[in-house]
């Protein structure tokens, strides 16, 4: 089959699971958690879960058991990527991933490199497959997000699930 063929049987709809990783946001200011959940709605998704949790390892990981729980098919996490001490998203999650797609990381440092130049080697974006689930990890600002979402993410999902569920 050719990537078009795989696209054409792929899920239409997937569900999502949303969470925020920052220690300075609160809910009414997680512009990023706002964005992925108004792309992935406006994509014909569903979001069906969501949390905003501190820089730390053990409310991360509860907020992705939360996501799992709840039904999500992927989860995108956006905050914690970076190179700062209190970054631990990718010390967090890496580690649970059964395959990783590199390709993710590598194409959203290149498409990032347009707008922020040499400062996207400082991302360490990445995503991979946990128990099932599509899981990608973002950084936190609004731009990384959107970009993510709308040129990678969201056209690729439901080829993503289709190939997972294989």
């Amino acid at each position: 089959m050719t990537v078009h063929e795989h696209r054409d049987t792929s899920p239409r709809a997937v569900s999502f699971g949303i969470i925020t990783v920052s220690d300075s946001r609160g809910r009414e200011s997680d512009s990023s958690g706002d964005l992925i959940d108004e792309l992935v709605r406006g994509g014909g998704h569903s979001t069906v879960s969501r949390s905003l949790v501190k820089d730390d390892p053990e409310e991360i990981l509860a907020a992705l058991r939360k996501a799992i729980e709840g039904g999500a098919d992927a989860i995108v996490l956006t905050g914690g990527t970076g190179i700062t001490s209190r970054d631990v998203t990718y010390e967090t999650i890496h580690p649970l991933l059964d395959k990783e797609m590199s390709g993710f990381g590598e194409l959203f440092r290149h498409l990032s490199y347009p707008q922020i130049g040499s400062a996207s080697i400082m991302s360490r974006a990445f995503a991979g497959i946990t128990g099932g689930r599509a899981v990608f990890c973002l950084p936190g600002s609004p731009e990384a997000v959107r970009l993510a979402l709308e040129q990678i993410i969201l056209p690729e999902i439901g080829h993503i699930a289709r190939e997972m569920r294989r």
